[in-house]
């Protein structure tokens, strides 16, 4: 029929596309030999520029490329005057924004550009601005371009104030933008710092009126996360800075525990008369960094001496630890701050958000991100009062949200512990004995803490296998129960100088071992009950 434009068939378009692909195969690799060629000859050449723009123009995620054409760029540029030298720059830099049109997300077309401002003579960082400012018209949520932006801004020298407005205006825009709040958590903590705590990242003022504009946010669209988690970060956690976490010392054996881990070479020790002065700590887990370091040795202690603060230096930082008489020597105990303290208005908003959520949670009972801040926020009201609380909306979100389970019986794990050494500490049992019984345990935290204590009880939980290596922070205990847990082998339980009974009871998923290989775990004098 005259006029009619033919259709191809299916096997016809797929016989032209096939043939179209092999013809880019066959130019990909011709190009690549070529490139590889010239490179052993270090030809770094227009030509080499050439041929490797023209395969980065249909592909610019060859970041090997990428470092070709630096490596083309700073031989061509070698003998120019700064003039010259700044249009060979500035010509790349235009070929680098061609590669972004055909893939704004091209992690090497964005690096590359990095690079040129930081190479070429006149860099020009308001003309960059301008084009993070297109490029996030046309996306506002890339991230590639609001990394370039922060790199640019910090060339440029903006002022943070004008970017927190920009980051304002964005979010205005689309809540949904998750870069913009992320850039927006980088700004506050410069341009309103806390007045008295370094650990809290923005002043109570700034802090209520962003809690105030982030529930908005949130309760606009409740499946959207961006919100929700800029909220996690405004109650997030205390940050503990490094600090002694625990110590003691008998006649055979000393421990020290830090609440982060650390190199030898970052700390030093001393113990006051009449105790010596040490050296040579070792790792408790094995490793170059670590929470918990001990010595063994013989050591002489007085029946009648009050021992006075272990003295150390962290990281150029002095700290210490008040001791306390224990029936074997001294031990001591510092418990950290898990939550931020927030001021009474601070808790005020809170309370309000509290109310808002429980409501939102009426209408919408299977919210997930509603069902997660709620637990946070009882946590950052009163933690103790309304732990059990907490723990059963975590406990919830593990059937609501069965993709991250395993995220929220860490979490709640982490919390029932931290409930737990925080009533260890104000206790009389120390360094008796710590239960961290029936608490749904998937994972054992703050093991540091526990170097201390002569009996610990981890029976009745979900510890598996993966909490094995724990237990060698556990250096002075004597007796250590993980009955009724899902521990699956017992091999690989570390050498404890003083442990005499591990008791693996009713671990369904256990297999009995030979008596070969529980002697070999186990040593002399030691108990293993499975």
């Amino acid at each position: 029929m005259h006029g009619r434009l033919k259709v191809r068939t299916s096997a016809e378009e797929a016989a032209r596309k096939k043939k179209e692909q092999e013809l880019k195969v066959k130019a990909y690799r011709a190009g690549m030999a070529k490139i590889q060629s010239k490179r052993s000859k270090n030809e770094l050449d227009e030509e080499m520029l050439t041929i490797s723009g023209q395969i980065l123009a249909r592909n610019p995620d060859v970041y090997t490329l990428w470092n070709i054409r630096k490596e083309c760029i700073l031989k061509l540029s070698e003998k120019l005057d700064e003039e010259a030298k700044q249009a060979v720059f500035d010509k790349d830099l235009g070929f680098a924004e061609q590669c972004l049109l055909a893939n704004p997300k091209s992690y090497g077309a964005w690096h590359h550009r990095c690079w040129i401002l930081e190479n070429c003579p006149k860099p020009n960082m308001d003309r960059e601005v301008a084009l993070c400012n297109k490029y996030l018209k046309l996306d506002e949520r890339n991230f590639h371009t609001w990394d370039y932006r922060r790199f640019v801004v910090g060339k440029a020298g903006i002022e943070p104030t004008k970017e927190l407005d920009f980051c304002t205006e964005k979010i205005r825009n689309n809540f949904s933008n998750y870069s913009s709040w992320h850039y927006r958590s980088n700004l506050l903590p410069i341009i309103h710092p806390h007045e008295t705590d370094p650990l809290r990242p923005i002043s109570e003022e700034k802090l209520k009126e962003e809690l105030e504009m982030v529930l908005t946010a949130a309760f606009t669209d409740p499946n959207d996360s961006s919100a929700w988690f800029y909220q996690r970060w405004l109650l997030g956690y205390s940050r503990p800075e490094l600090d002694i976490a625990a110590f003691r010392i008998n006649r055979k054996q000393a421990v020290i525990a830090f609440t982060k881990p650390i190199t030898s070479s970052d700390f030093k020790i001393q113990i006051t008369p009449p105790l010596q002065v040490f050296s040579e700590w070792k790792p408790a887990n094995g490793s170059s960094a670590d929470s918990t370091w001990f010595i063994e040795g013989d050591f002489t202690i007085s029946e009648k001496e009050t021992c006075k603060p272990v003295l150390c230096t962290l990281e150029g930082k002095y700290c210490a630890l008040d001791l306390k008489r224990c029936h074997d020597g001294f031990f001591g105990i510092k418990c950290p701050r898990f939550e931020y303290e927030f001021g009474a208005a601070v808790i005020d908003e809170l309370k309000n958000q509290l109310d808002s959520c429980e409501q939102l949670l009426e209408l919408e009972p299977d919210s997930k991100w509603t069902l997660l801040t709620t637990a946070l926020l009882m946590r950052a009201i009163d933690r103790s009062k309304l732990h059990e609380k907490s723990i059963e909306y975590l406990t919830k979100l593990q059937t609501i949200d069965s993709m991250r389970k395993g995220y929220y019986e860490d979490l709640a794990s982490k919390w029932n512990t931290e409930k737990c050494l925080e009533e260890w500490q104000t206790s009389k049992k120390i360094p008796n004995e710590i239960s961290l019984k029936n608490l749904n345990l998937t994972s054992i935290y703050y093991d540091q803490y526990f170097s201390i204590a002569d009996v610990i009880d981890l029976s009745d939980n979900c510890l598996s296998n993966r909490s094995i290596p724990k237990l060698s922070s556990f250096r002075f205990a004597k007796k250590i129960s993980m009955e009724s847990n899902k521990l699956s082998a017992i091999e690989n339980i570390p050498n404890l100088k003083y442990l005499s009974e591990l008791s693996l009871k009713d671990n369904k998923d256990l297999r009995e071992h030979g008596d070969s290989s529980v002697d070999a775990i186990c040593g002399e004098g030691f108990k293993i009950n499975i």
